[in-house]
């Protein structure tokens, strides 16, 4: 995989709003285009499987991470496939490397991977730029949720700065 790696957290839904997979693929086309290989959940289904596609439509680099209980749910077209044993190391292997994370509109397991890489990043224990995808307000309540924290000391401002708010993807295309 390139030099440059972008790993994008988002939905395996198929009943969203499709203007949340039409975000999907321009923040991943734009992010193929800025030369990064992309890595996901690696699953055909939902926003995940639009991930992919846009990653293989662009000839992009396309590493997909599942765990072994979710065998048969992987998406064909991937240029790299890697099983994990839990969800925990799944979540280990695709943030391997990377130098970017993206939230995509998504449910709990997505909540799930943003917290945990931004305690990471926070600890110091990697180094990447941390965004969300706020599609029309879309995570508006989690960033009053981190004011909230930081209002009553449960976060510092710095902390809290870790994590940027783009509301288009062409917002997000900064952050490159």
């Amino acid at each position: 995989m390139s030099e440059k790696k972008a790993v994008f957290f988002c939905s395996a839904s198929s009943d969203i709003d499709p203007k949340y997979n039409q975000a999907a693929r321009e923040a991943v086309r734009a992010a193929c285009l800025a030369g990064y290989s992309i890595v996901s959940g690696g699953s055909f289904r939902g926003t995940m499987g639009v991930v992919c596609d846009t990653a293989r439509e662009c000839g992009a680099p396309n590493c997909g991470v599942l765990p072994e209980f979710m065998k048969g749910l992987e998406y064909d077209g991937l240029t790299e496939l890697r099983w994990a044993g839990s969800m925990s190391e799944r979540k280990d292997m695709m943030r391997e490397g990377v130098s970017l994370a993206v939230a995509l509109p998504g449910g709990i397991g997505t909540m799930d991977e943003l917290f945990e890489t931004m305690v990471l990043v926070k600890l110091g224990r990697m180094k990447a730029t941390l965004a969300v995808l706020d599609v029309d307000g879309f995570y508006e309540p989690l960033r009053a949720l981190l004011d909230h924290f930081v209002e009553h000391g449960m976060l510092t401002p710095e902390d809290r700065a870790l994590l940027h708010f783009a509301a288009t993807p062409e917002e997000l295309e900064k952050l490159f």
